[in-house]
């Protein structure tokens, strides 16, 4: 028996155990079990209680029952839309061959509602309904200014290599020659 199989085998008898217990044979009726992959709402204390099983954990289940075939005996929920398990083939011939008391068909008490997110079908979540774009870094804010100058600066710099070539050649005395009497103060006083 694959990982895979045991994986969803697993979940199925631990979420079907008191159906089971209480009534080994199954009936021809559908057992009415709360969807473990979705909130409930506790009816005493009117608090609500999180999903007995994770998103990282429902991710690992979906997968499994994908590579297992076995896609159908799942619930619905975050990881698993109602439209894929609609999709999802039905029992293979084995399957049908030798029932199991895990593979009975149950209903999912609690009903998953996807939330419509503006931009999802465009491709832009992060930004659909912004009137502008996220701070960001300073470097990101200014990196336009700065490739723009930088740009600007490099079009003429042969030109201005060249000026500051001669003009540093201007100013250093040859060592060759006698030194010249500087008419020229430096000093402000």
């Amino acid at each position: 028996m694959s990982a895979a199989l045991q994986a969803v085998k697993k979940f199925r008898l631990r979420e079907l155990a008191p159906i089971l217990k209480a009534d080994p044979k199954a009936s021809s009726a559908r057992p009415k079990i709360l969807n473990p992959f979705l909130p409930h709402k506790n009816p005493e204390s009117g608090r609500w209680a999180p999903p007995k099983y994770s998103l990282r954990r429902q991710a690992d289940l979906v997968k499994s029952a994908r590579a297992s075939g076995l896609l159908h005996l799942l619930p619905p929920g975050p990881k698993l839309a109602r439209k894929d398990l609609t999709s999802a083939s039905a029992p293979t011939s084995e399957a049908a061959e030798q029932p199991q008391p895990w593979t009975a068909a149950v209903e999912w008490d609690g009903e998953f509602k996807p939330k419509e997110v503006k931009g999802a079908e465009v491709g832009n979540r992060l930004y659909a309904g912004k009137k502008r774009m996220f701070k960001g870094h300073k470097w990101e804010r200014t990196i336009d200014k700065r490739t723009w100058k930088r740009k600007m600066l490099m079009k003429d710099m042969d030109a201005r290599i060249e000026r500051f070539k001669t003009t540093y050649k201007r100013k250093t005395p040859s060592p060759v020659s006698p030194a010249r009497p500087v008419t020229y103060s430096k000093l402000p006083f």
